[in-house]
C-alpha cells in the first residue's frame, strides 16, 4: 500500500513538473504586450521622439482592444467575427497613426516582417 501512495505521489509530482516546463498560457497585460512590441521595434532604430510616439500608440492599440474583448466577454457575446472586426478596426486605426509616425522604409519593415512576427501562433492539435 505504501508502494502505491509514493508512486502516485511521483506520478503527481511529475505531472505538475510537466505543465510547469511547458509554460502554459497566461494572456500578457497590455502593458507586457506593448514592452514586447517596443523590444521587437529596437530593429527599425527609431530616434527618441518616434519611439515616445510609437509607445503611446501601441499602449493605447493594447489598452483599447483588452477593454473591448473584456466588454465582448462579460456581455456573453463570443462571436469571433465580431471578435475579428473589432479587432481589424483597431489595427486599422494603428496602422494610420504609424503611418504619420514611421518613415517609409520603417513602415516597410514593420509591415513585413515585425508585425507578422507579433501575431499569436495557433497551436496544432498535437502540442
Amino acid at each position: 500500500m505504501k508502494k502505491h501512495v509514493l508512486l502516485l505521489l511521483a506520478g503527481v509530482m511529475l505531472t505538475f513538473a510537466s505543465v510547469k516546463a511547458q509554460g502554459g498560457y497566461q494572456r500578457q497585460t497590455p502593458e507586457e504586450r506593448t514592452k514586447v512590441t517596443m523590444e521587437k521595434l529596437e530593429a527599425l532604430k527609431m530616434d527618441e521622439t518616434t519611439k515616445t510616439k510609437v509607445e503611446v500608440i501601441f499602449s493605447d492599440y493594447y489598452n483599447k482592444q483588452e477593454k473591448a474583448f473584456e466588454e465582448m466577454r462579460a456581455s456573453g457575446n463570443k462571436d469571433r467575427d465580431a471578435m475579428q472586426a473589432k479587432r481589424k478596426e483597431l489595427s486599422d486605426a494603428r496602422d494610420l497613426k504609424l503611418k504619420e509616425a514611421f518613415s517609409a522604409e520603417q513602415l516597410k519593415k514593420w509591415t513585413e516582417e515585425i508585425e507578422p512576427a507579433l501575431r499569436p501562433q495557433r497551436r496544432t492539435q498535437g502540442q
